[in-house]
C-alpha cells in the first residue's frame, strides 16, 4: 500500500531524474580540452551537488517512513531487482571506471585499486550489519509475541507493538544510512583520483546507466500491462 511519504518521494524522484537527464546532456557536450577545465569542474560540482540533494531528501523522507525505501514504489521491478540496501551497489562504480575510462595513469590505477579494496570491506560490513539486524529483529519479534500472549490490556498490547515497530524502523534507517555513506564515499573517492575530464566521463556513465535502466524498466512494465 502506498504511503504519503512514498507518494511525495515519487514526485520528487521524477523531478530529480528529469534534472539528471538535463545534466547528462551538458556532461556529454562540454568540450574535453584543457582550455575548458573550469567548465568541466563546474559541471562535476553541479552533478555531485545533485546527488547530494537526493540523499538529503531521501534521509528526511526515510526518517518518516524508512520502509518505503526498502520497497520503493517509484522504481520499476527491474530497478528494484538491482537494488543493494535501498540504492546502487558501490562496487558497480569501479566497473564503470574500467569501462568508461581507458587512460588512467599507473598512480591512478594504484589509487583506484586501493579504494576498491577499502569500499569492498565497507560493503561487507553493511551486509553483515543487515544480516545481524534481520536475525535480531526475528528474535525480538518472537520475544514480543511471547509477551503479547500474556497481555490482557489492549492499550498495553498496542504499546508493545508500537515499541517493536519503532525499534525496527530505527534499525533499518541506520543500515540504510550506512549503505548511503558508502555510496557517497565511493563517489567522492573516485572523483578525487580522477581528472576533471575523467570525472565527467564517470559521472556520465553512472547517469546513463541509471537513466537507461529506468527506461527499460518502464518499457518492460508497459509491455506487461
Amino acid at each position: 500500500m502506498a504511503t504519503q511519504v512514498g507518494k511525495n518521494f515519487s514526485k520528487y524522484f521524477e523531478n530529480w531524474m528529469s534534472q539528471l537527464e538535463e545534466l547528462l546532456k551538458l556532461l556529454l557536450i562540454v568540450p574535453r580540452e584543457s582550455l575548458y577545465v573550469k567548465d568541466q569542474e563546474s559541471l562535476v560540482n553541479k552533478m555531485t551537488a545533485h546527488h547530494k540533494d537526493y540523499y538529503t531528501a531521501k534521509w528526511a523522507a526515510a526518517h518518516e517512513d524508512v520502509l518505503a525505501f526498502f520497497s520503493p514504489m517509484w522504481l520499476s521491478s527491474l530497478e528494484n531487482a538491482n537494488l543493494w540496501v535501498t540504492g546502487w551497489k558501490p562496487s558497480i562504480a569501479f566497473r564503470l571506471v574500467g569501462v568508461a575510462l581507458s587512460q588512467l595513469s599507473d598512480e591512478q590505477l594504484k589509487n583506484v585499486d586501493a579504494l576498491r579494496v577499502k569500499i569492498k570491506g565497507e560493503e561487507d560490513r553493511v551486509e553483515r550489519e543487515m544480516e545481524r539486524k534481520q536475525v535480531a529483529l526475528g528474535d525480538r519479534k518472537m520475544v514480543e509475541l511471547s509477551r503479547m500472549t500474556r497481555v490482557d490490556d489492549d492499550n498495553e498490547l498496542d504499546r508493545l507493538v508500537e515499541l517493536a515497530l519503532k525499534g525496527l524502523m530505527m534499525s533499518l534507517e541506520r543500515v540504510m544510512k550506512m549503505a548511503d555513506c558508502v555510496r557517497l564515499k565511493t563517489l567522492k573517492g573516485l572523483l578525487e583520483i580522477l581528472s576533471p575530464v575523467q570525472s565527467l566521463d564517470l559521472l556520465a556513465a553512472i547517469a546513463t546507466l541509471q537513466i537507461q535502466m529506468r527506461k527499460r524498466g518502464r518499457k518492460k512494465k508497459d509491455s506487461i500491462n
